[in-house]
């Protein structure tokens, strides 16, 4: 029979409470999991629920393997400190992970040389060869690994494989959230809950103000048997010819980057930030599927034509295309204070600043939506403005969101305050106190030589 009604009442149900904690996080990508880490470590039960098989994100699900916007070129100073370098610390004691030292930040001609395949330059400076600086290449996997270790070191109760539903608000406060698993519809209660999700989702779903944005689309690839060392001598030795056949594989991806490949820590394997594919809405079953079909079409295409033409990439094979879509921008926070792109441009430092970025600090403001209590939100969804969320999304930053997040949410149950109520200040001490940077201060970090130096040291 068909039917040719609009839309059809689903009854009503029982939902069973499956868990209760003080600090409910949805999503488990960068910000979420920095977030639930946080909370915990500083004395709140906490739930960390995430749809995928896997926490990281767009970090490792997304396949975006380099660790960057965490360095500030006016300072000379890692801007983004805290829970992402203690992660960087641990891929790189194991191998997994790869960066700049210290002596070699800067424009040397043997470090721009040996750095630029690996993703670690100032992409932002208007001049070229871009200074290196410091970023770190990781290995997706073992990203997976170590964030799996460290929620558990904190005792966070991980609940994977859990689709987000709907927001559970009273009064206008939120009580918790129901997801969709294997089991049936779940409910999971807390007295904080933050939307780590990417795209608002529960924000949005409780009614909080929010605003629509867009960019590209990506499916993200890596590629395996490439003989990169031979690839970087066919482009420093023959330059011309390099970028012609760069410039048609560039053409058969549809859309990239300057460099539409780069290093990993894993000898022989490249990742591949593209296509890019524009005009898609990351929030559209439509536009998922169809960037997804289409992006397989321009990577094939593009493979095929760089074993038969590039040096290096004769017996190249692709070994994966990432399971998460690489989406950018959905809806955005219209939050008590909206991060704009001159906020950026003049690197506004923020009274109730409670992380930094590249250059520019976040005011604690952006994570608190309007109109409802005990929500938080942390990450790419952050309040800005569609044009200042472009410049200011990447990773380490949205880790350093969810960071704050996680210690004001804890700090709030601690005071018997809604997290609105945070007292800022001991937010920001709380923060420095625990290794992260929340951007409270004027000048460089008196610190951060040592920072370094102890980040310099060669893995084992």
């Amino acid at each position: 029979m068909k039917n040719t009604s609009s839309s059809m009442r689903e009854p009503a149900r029982d939902v069973p409470v499956v868990a209760q904690a003080d600090v409910v996080v949805v999503g488990g990508g960068p910000a979420g999991m920095s977030a639930a880490i946080a909370a915990a470590r500083n004395g709140a039960s906490t739930i960390l629920l995430e749809r995928y098989n896997h926490l990281g994100g767009l970090a490792s699900g997304g396949m975006v393997l380099v660790l960057d916007d965490m360095w500030d070129a006016q300072l000379h100073e890692i801007s983004v400190r805290g829970i992402c370098l203690d992660l960087i610390e641990r891929l790189q004691a194991r191998g997994l992970a790869a960066f700049p030292r210290q002596h070699e930040w800067g424009t040397s001609p043997a470090a721009i040389s040996r750095w630029t395949r690996w993703g670690a330059f100032d992409f932002h400076t208007q001049h070229k060869p871009h200074p290196i600086v410091f970023a770190a290449a990781f290995d997706p996997d073992g990203w997976k690994r170590a964030a799996l270790e460290m929620v558990a070191e904190q005792h966070v109760q991980l609940r994977l494989h859990s689709w987000f539903s709907h927001a559970l608000v009273e009064g206008g406060r939120i009580r918790g959230v129901v997801c969709d698993t294997k089991e049936g519809r779940q409910a999971l209660l807390g007295s904080v809950v933050i939307d780590a999700t990417g795209d608002l989702d529960v924000a949005a779903s409780a009614g909080a103000p929010h605003i629509g944005g867009a960019y590209m689309l990506t499916t993200v690839f890596r590629l395996g048997n490439v003989d990169t060392d031979a690839a970087e001598r066919f482009e420093h030795e023959q330059p011309a010819e390099f970028a012609r056949i760069d410039k048609e594989v560039k053409q058969l991806i549809g859309g990239s980057w300057a460099h539409w490949w780069l290093k990993t820590p894993l000898p022989g394997v490249v990742w591949c930030n593209c296509p890019h594919m524009t005009g898609l809405d990351g929030l559209k079953v439509d536009d998922l599927t169809r960037a997804e079909v289409q992006g397989r079409a321009h990577i094939h295409a593009a493979v095929d034509h760089a074993r038969q033409h590039m040096p290096g990439f004769e017996r190249c094979v692709v070994i994966d295309v990432a399971p998460q879509t690489g989406v950018r921008q959905t809806r955005l926070l219209d939050g008590e204070y909206v991060m704009t792109k001159d906020d950026l441009a003049a690197r506004t430092r923020f009274a109730d600043a409670v992380a930094r970025g590249r250059d520019y600090t976040t005011p604690y403001r952006t994570l608190l939506p309007k109109r409802i209590d005990n929500l938080l939100v942390a990450g790419r969804h952050y309040s800005a403005t569609s044009t200042a969320q472009k410049m200011s999304r990447e990773i380490p930053p949205c880790m350093a969101m969810g960071e704050a997040a996680g210690v004001a949410a804890a700090m709030a149950l601690n005071a018997g305050v809604t997290v609105r109520q945070v007292d800022v200040k001991r937010l920001q001490a709380k923060l420095r106190e625990q290794g992260a940077d929340p951007g409270d201060q004027q000048g460089a970090n008196p610190d951060v030589p040592a920072l370094a130096a102890g980040l310099q040291k060669e893995a084992a």
